[in-house]
């Protein structure tokens, strides 16, 4: 790409643009995941929808590659390419609400930081991710999976609508009642079909909750997991807590003594009338001996935000995931196995329920069709020094082989990374056929294929 022609697409625009001969360029093209380093022939920060359908037409009719940076999250640094053309929506991080009809709308470069501090002076959330830095567009349209998952669904279920710019340049708003097949598949077919540029929520009354962790050392896994599992299996929707293998973080509720140490966590909350919350927390805590917890009424957006101050911008980051039937005795066993090494303070295996109201949604309502599953187990491999990548990524492939045993068959597309690219049908399971028949309509030439990716259908 020349310099002329992006010079002649900065004319164009009212965002800046960012090259390789730009002062800021090292910083304008760093992501999340540390681990990528691609240098992107421009990356144009965007200033509004204007600039999404010049920057569309101008990539598709010069050929290039082109990557959708919304919370810049993706572990396999898909919203970066190489001499491509990167849309950064980070400076479009707007968010309004209308309590009156418990409705959010949001920009492309929120993240569910910015959403939930803005929902909560209403009282109000929608199902977000667990990392606040976690980019509101691409978690929800990869499906959505959150602490309140049990009790409203994954965040694509509660996407009223979206703005959508096409490959063909058009500006598109899909719903349940316009271009509806295109709405069917940005509900967990990612950026498959197009660049959104703004997202509509349903939101639901969720202001304190009664939330927060206790850990355990690793010695206790099979006790804990197996009550955990056999407790959230029946416990009441509004009790939304996932399972964790980690390293005792530095937190002050945890004796210095265990920190670095192999640990079983739980971490949610209940988010009903708190008198009630520490009864639904009691049989946690009289599951094992309690190396240290912290439980009680905490603001939902702190909830959503406890993990971020351990997970800066900049790691190095490998992911494995499964859809997992059930957590049978094997699949705990094999956790705490591979918890006696897990390798970095920041790794984390984690076991998200997504039973309850996720199980209440057709196969086929949504591009997300892993509705008859009852956990998401991600191996999100997370640490500093890119000296120990072939450890820590030979950990989590091992790891990952040993789980795989027990998976549906599929895996949640939000936690695939780079080689996971032969898996994309089997993630989309009966849907994927739908999801390349809607590729093929809204995007035939297979323009945005900086993804996990759905060919067009022939």
């Amino acid at each position: 790409m020349n310099n002329n022609s992006l010079l002649s697409l900065q004319e164009k625009v009212r965002g800046s643009l960012s090259t390789a001969d730009s002062p800021d360029y090292d910083t304008a093209r760093a992501v999340y995941n540390g681990m990528i380093n691609k240098r992107p022939a421009g990356i144009l920060q965007v200033s509004q929808v204007a600039d999404v359908i010049t920057a569309v037409n101008f990539a598709r009719d010069e050929g290039m590659d082109i990557a959708l940076r919304g919370g810049g999250h993706s572990a396999p640094g898909f919203g970066t390419c190489d001499g491509g053309l990167v849309l950064d929506f980070s400076n479009r991080r707007g968010v309004r609400v209308d309590p009156g009809t418990a409705t959010a709308w949001s920009e492309t470069g929120a993240t569910w930081a910015d959403f939930n501090h803005a929902t909560n002076a209403f009282g109000l959330a929608t199902t977000g991710g667990i990392i606040g830095s976690t980019g509101v567009a691409g978690l929800t349209l990869g499906g959505g999976i959150g602490y309140l998952s049990r009790q409203y669904g994954l965040s694509c279920d509660n996407l009223k609508s979206a703005d959508v710019i096409t490959a063909d340049g058009r500006f598109r708003h899909a719903s349940a009642t316009e271009n509806d097949d295109l709405f069917w598949a940005l509900r967990g077919g990612t950026g498959n079909f197009g660049v959104v540029t703004s997202l509509e929520f349903a939101l639901h009354p969720v202001d304190v909750v009664y939330g927060g962790v206790i850990i355990y050392l690793l010695e206790h896994a099979e006790a804990v997991g197996q009550l955990y599992r056999d407790t959230i299996a029946k416990a009441p929707e509004e009790l939304g807590v996932f399972l964790g293998v980690h390293q005792g973080p530095p937190v002050p509720f945890l004796p210095e003594e265990y920190h670095g140490r192999p640990v079983v966590v739980l971490v949610g909350a209940w988010m009903g009338e708190h008198d009630e919350g520490q009864r639904q927390w009691q049989p946690f805590f009289d599951a094992a001996p309690v190396a240290g917890s912290f439980v009680g009424p905490i603001p939902y957006p702190v909830l959503n935000t406890l993990f971020d101050p351990m997970l800066p911008k900049g790691l190095q980051g490998y992911w494995k995931a499964e859809f997992l039937p059930a957590m049978t005795d094997e699949v705990i066993k094999l956790a705490k196995h591979h918890g006696e090494t897990v390798p970095s303070l920041q790794t984390a295996n984690h076991f998200y329920p997504i039973n309850g109201a996720v199980h209440r949604v057709p196969k086929d309502a949504t591009a997300f069709p892993y509705r008859d599953v009852d956990f998401a187990a991600v191996i999100a491999g997370m640490w500093e020094n890119p000296a120990d990548n072939d450890a820590n990524i030979s950990w989590v492939r091992e790891y990952a082989a040993g789980l795989s045993e027990h998976s549906a068959g599929g895996a949640y597309i939000n936690f695939m990374d780079t080689d996971d690219q032969s898996r994309t049908k089997e993630n989309y399971s009966g849907n994927y056929q739908r999801l390349a028949s809607i590729k093929a309509k809204y995007d035939p030439d297979n323009l945005f294929h900086v993804n996990q990716n759905i060919k067009p259908a022939a």
